[in-house]
């Protein structure tokens, strides 16, 4: 029998047979939830605690948060890994380097600092990964960011694997303690802490 093609030998007409419920599909087997996911165990499916993508500029603050100070760092991602689920060598983050200078230079910048082409072109400006919000937010963060986008930037799972985020988020680190003290004046941050997340 040919796929797609009628046939009377089943009930329902068709020679493709449809696959058993729960069937996945070979290289689709995900038992590492942290890995492709980037949340902690059990979390992977907790929205209650993620923060809500806001829009660019100053947002109006709720009558529960005024005066309260903004959560920072692994508070305000409580669900994200806070550690990479794999080790970090030089050729994770060369990996990472060349996947990042593919997919990311052309709104973060080759250093990171928000400001590739098309932010140079008149595009919204990208997230400055040398801020100290940046800095400070957990890896999974940022492979939920790749993963299922954030605020303008769309989601990049069809075009990078789970192995090649981690990579680029190693080498995003990277960058970070490369540009230590270096941020663009525009950006106002706080003073870069001292050391590096690993």
């Amino acid at each position: 029998m040919k796929p797609y093609r009628t046939a009377t030998f089943y009930r329902d007409g068709l020679s493709t047979r449809p696959p058993i419920e729960g069937t996945i599909a070979r290289g689709f087997l995900r038992i590492d939830t942290e890995f492709f996911t980037g949340k902690k165990l059990g979390k992977a499916n907790s929205a209650s605690a993620m923060p809500a993508q806001a829009p660019a500029g100053p947002q109006p603050s709720s009558p529960t948060t005024a005066g309260a100070p903004a959560l920072q760092g692994a508070a305000a991602f409580p669900d994200d890994l806070e550690v990479f689920p794999l080790p970090v060598t030089k050729e994770t983050v060369a990996r990472g380097k060349e996947r990042y200078e593919i997919f990311c230079t052309v709104c973060h910048g080759l250093t990171g600092n928000g400001d590739g082409m098309i932010v140079r072109r008149g595009f919204r400006r990208a997230a400055s990964f040398n801020d100290e919000r940046m800095r400070q937010a957990p890896v999974g963060h940022y492979f939920d960011a790749i993963t299922n986008g954030w605020g303008a930037m769309p989601s990049y799972a069809p075009q990078i694997p789970a192995p090649d985020r981690w990579a680029i988020i190693a080498y995003i680190r990277a960058l970070q303690l490369s540009q230590q003290g270096s941020a663009p004046a525009e950006a106002s941050h706080a003073p870069a802490a001292s050391g590096g997340r690993q």
